[in-house]
């Protein structure tokens, strides 16, 4: 309320400025401003869910950071910052992918004589479920058409795959025999998933497992 005692002030008497507003605080070097939802809780997570669609729908070469940014709601700063180069992004996005393959259960302490159905079934049960499928099938497709993502794949199999599984044969060539085993499913996969040529595309997955096994079983423990 105005004081009717205090004197107005005359034409030539200044006003009292107004207090400037504080200077925004500076952002630290290294994680860029939030825009559209950006730094939030969860944002990384974000990422690799619209990493793992980008290249699943436009393959390694047409998919983009700013694209991957777009579909996560993030400034692409935010993903350079989180992964660092496209290359990065994929790698990891492999990785994801790739977990439920890696919850392999023990070949060898088991049953020996069944590693083959083992192996088989646990990789076909992966595919057959398609959430998982999904980001599987961006990996095959992205490696088929580009030798960075191709290289990509090959260092992550051979480096958290195939070396887990020859560790527990205790035969000789064991490495050897697990690339060829891995490469007969991998082959399937093509036929069934990716090329869907019938009648491999719609046959049913037990009488494929059933097929397949004892040729796994061979490449894993045969002479």
């Amino acid at each position: 309320m105005t004081d009717p005692a205090a004197p107005e002030p005359g034409p030539g008497s200044a006003a009292t400025p107004a207090p400037e507003p504080a200077p925004a605080p500076r952002r630290g070097r290294g994680r860029p401003a939030a825009r559209d939802g950006g730094s939030g809780p969860g944002a990384r997570d974000r990422i690799l869910q619209a990493a793992r669609a980008e290249f699943a729908a436009r393959g390694y070469d047409k998919t983009s950071i700013r694209g991957i940014a777009k579909k996560a709601g993030v400034d692409p700063a935010l993903v350079h910052h989180y992964f660092g180069t496209k290359e990065q992004v994929f790698e990891t996005a492999i990785e994801k992918s790739f977990e439920p393959a890696l919850d392999l259960p023990d070949l060898m302490t088991q049953d020996p004589g069944g590693a083959g159905e083992l192996l088989a079934r646990h990789f076909f049960t992966i595919w057959e479920n398609p959430v998982t499928r999904a980001p599987l099938l961006a990996v095959v497709r992205s490696a088929v058409t580009n030798e960075t993502a191709a290289a990509l794949l090959r260092g992550f199999v051979l480096r958290r795959l195939l070396g887990r599984v020859a560790g527990e044969l205790d035969v000789p060539d064991a490495r050897f025999r697990v690339e060829l085993a891995v490469s007969q499913l991998l082959g399937i996969v093509m036929l069934r998933y990716v090329v869907k040529i019938e009648p491999m595309a719609s046959a049913d997955i037990e009488d494929i497992v059933a097929a397949v096994a004892p040729v796994i079983q061979r490449h894993l423990t045969g002479p």
